[in-house]
Order: C-alpha cells, then sequence, then structure tokens
C-alpha cells in the first residue's frame, strides 16, 4: 500500500496534471481565437485601403461643387448689384421727368380750370345744384 507521503505525492500530481491539462486547453482556445481575431483585422484591412479611396474621392469630388457654389454665389451677387443699379438708373431716369410731367399737367388743369367758369366747388368737383321750390318731392 502507499504510504501517506506517496499518497500527498499521488494527489498533487494528479492535481497538477488537471491544472496543466486546463491551462493547455484554455492556451488552444485562446490561440484559436487570436487566429479568427487576426483574420477578421486582415479583411478590415484589406477593406480599408478602397474605401479610405472612395472617401478621398468623394471628399474631393464635394470640394469641387463648393467651388462651382462658391463661383455661382458670386456670380449672382454681381447680377444683384447691376440690377440695383439699373433700378436707381431707372427711378432717377424715368421717376423724376413722370413726376414734374405730373406737376405740370396738375399745374395746367388748374389753371384752365379756374378760367372755364362751369360750376365748380372749390375742391374742383362740379357743385350739385339746390332746388328751388320749398317744397318736397311731387
Amino acid at each position: 500500500m502507499l504510504t501517506g507521503g506517496q499518497l500527498a505525492g499521488l494527489i498533487v500530481a494528479v492535481f497538477w496534471a488537471v491544472l496543466v491539462s486546463f491551462i493547455a486547453l484554455t492556451l488552444l482556445k485562446l490561440s484559436r481565437l487570436l487566429g479568427e481575431a487576426s483574420k477578421v483585422v486582415q479583411e478590415i484591412g484589406d477593406q480599408a485601403g478602397p474605401l479610405l479611396d472612395d472617401m478621398t474621392r468623394t471628399v474631393k469630388r464635394a470640394n469641387e461643387q463648393l467651388g462651382r457654389t462658391d463661383v455661382i454665389t458670386k456670380q449672382v451677387a454681381g447680377v444683384t448689384q447691376n440690377v440695383s443699379a439699373v433700378t436707381t438708373v431707372m427711378t432717377s431716369v424715368v421717376g423724376g421727368p413722370l413726376v414734374k410731367a405730373a406737376a405740370f399737367s396738375y399745374g395746367v388743369r388748374k389753371a384752365l380750370g379756374g378760367r372755364d367758369g362751369d360750376d365748380r366747388s372749390p375742391s374742383g368737383r362740379p357743385a350739385l345744384q339746390t332746388r328751388s321750390s320749398g317744397k318736397g318731392r311731387g
């Protein structure tokens, strides 16, 4: 039979065997996990290059469109200034003489209206005739 020391040595040996087996199994699973992780990282790295190229092209096209929009905005600002200038010129060219012509024609109408001798009230409207009889209708 086994002595106490031999029995303790056997238990320790079995314990160490189980512990080593558990550690070996854990390391095997960890190596598989790291292998899968490296595959995923490699796939992401393979896909990242084309994605970055597409993103670079998209940003360049967006910059081009913004440049075109800037040019259009500047041109619209120029057109707005030109329209404003034309409006100012037309107002001064047409508006001034029209106001003067309207004032002149009003003055002529006033001058001719006062000399006609027609029955107009001081406001320039024809006056209504009053009835000579004091009776009502009939």
